[in-house]
């Protein structure tokens, strides 16, 4: 409750700083003797006191009137990177604004609030303050309190004014350099689940087998499946499965599974690695979560990877298209589709229970060596 008290004082008045209780106990005592003794001089003593103890009251209310503040934009980064911050102070008055403490109050989890003491902003100038914190977490971070305090010009009073200049900050997850990837090098290339495009149907003469059909004019003779022609007395034409590997390949984080925090980081890098490392090598690629659905751009997927956090509540299905599914839960390999690939984060369990879908690569993750894990090559479930 006093702490509320002495709160609500500073930052809607002054609160009295130590030499203040000081000079104000020692300006009741005298005036107390001056009353017991009717001492002149003590009447005199005690009113300097209390005028001085006016004074020192007001002018730190005035010392921070006319101080407009603003933020310069911050520049995203990745995590173990420094972010820089700026503010501008200006001083809007005809007066020299002295010994002024500011303080910048960050959120938990990007760092402790950050502080600094401005000797003097000149009158009609603005003055800068930059600062850079070591990022350690990614995350997006939002915050808007400034504190301006002072005691000048006698430190007998403490005055506190909050300024509101909303920040954001976005501290990117780190992304591996990959020099290769199995797993997303060896999407399209199973035979079982290639599939020819249009483009490249007619001109094809191996794969799966689909249907036949009769024979028109422009198809292939080694398409011919002279055997089923010889049974029914006509050509007839094969007909193949079209190729997935020229289609989009979908990086899919499952936020909406519950994760162990250290293992849901660490997935979070690896999709923003394998983004990266797909986008690297021209082919085309798309990020899911749980809360964004299926998003593309690096700028757009490093934001969504930056903000997302486990046990999300699904907002769009998974696509349908072949995915590199990034989860905690075994039992969800299951249910993919073809052509995918899956990471897999168990943490201490061993239940590898993939149900009927046993012609899926990917790999089981160990808490460390994420990089070199990514780099390996994949296991059949």
């Amino acid at each position: 409750m006093l702490s509320r008290l002495t709160q609500w004082l500073e930052t809607r008045w002054v609160i009295p700083a130590y030499s203040g209780w000081l000079m104000a106990g020692l300006a009741i005592f005298f005036f107390a003797a001056a009353t017991n003794t009717m001492a002149g001089w003590l009447y005199v003593i005690s009113g300097v006191m209390l005028a001085l103890l006016a004074i020192a009251a007001l002018l730190p209310i005035r010392s921070l009137k006319d101080i407009c503040v603003r933020r310069s934009p911050i520049s995203p980064v990745s995590t173990g990177d420094r972010l820089t911050l700026e503010v501008w102070l200006e001083n809007r008055s005809s007066q020299s604004k002295t010994l002024i403490l500011v303080q910048d109050m960050l959120p938990i989890g990007l760092s402790q609030p950050t502080k600094t003491a401005i000797e003097r902003i000149a009158a009609g100038e603005p003055y800068q303050w930059s600062y850079e914190i070591l990022t350690e977490r990614r995350g997006i971070y939002r915050w808007q309190t400034l504190q301006l305090r002072t005691a000048t010009p006698l430190g007998l009073f403490w005055c506190r004014r909050d300024r509101s200049i909303p920040a954001r900050a976005i501290v990117y997850p780190t992304v591996l350099p990959l020099s290769q990837c199995p797993l997303i090098d060896s999407m399209g290339l199973d035979p079982n689940t290639q599939r020819l495009s249009d483009r490249q149907t007619h001109a094809a003469t191996t794969g799966l087998t689909r249907t036949l059909r009769p024979y028109r004019w422009g198809d292939s003779i080694r398409m011919v499946h002279w055997r089923t022609s010889a049974r029914y007395g006509e050509l007839r034409v094969r007909e193949l499965e079209t190729y997935t590997g020229g289609e989009a390949i979908v990086i899919a984080l499952d936020s909406g599974a519950v994760w162990q925090p250290e293992d849901f980081e660490q997935a979070v890098i690896a999709a923003a690695s394998l983004y990266f490392y797909a986008r690297q090598h021209q082919i085309q690629v798309s990020l899911w979560t749980a809360a964004t659905g299926q998003i593309q751009g690096e700028t757009i997927v490093l934001e969504a990877l930056a903000a997302t956090q486990p046990e999300e509540l699904p907002t769009l299905q998974r696509a349908d298209l072949p995915l590199v599914w990034l989860t905690p839960n075994a039992q969800s390999v299951s249910t993919l589709p073809l052509g995918s690939r899956w990471l897999l984060w168990q943490g201490d369990r061993v239940n590898l229970a993939f149900g009927d879908n046993t012609e899926l690569l990917g790999l089981t993750v160990q808490p460390e060596a994420l990089q070199s894990q990514l780099q390996a090559s994949l296991s059949l479930s």
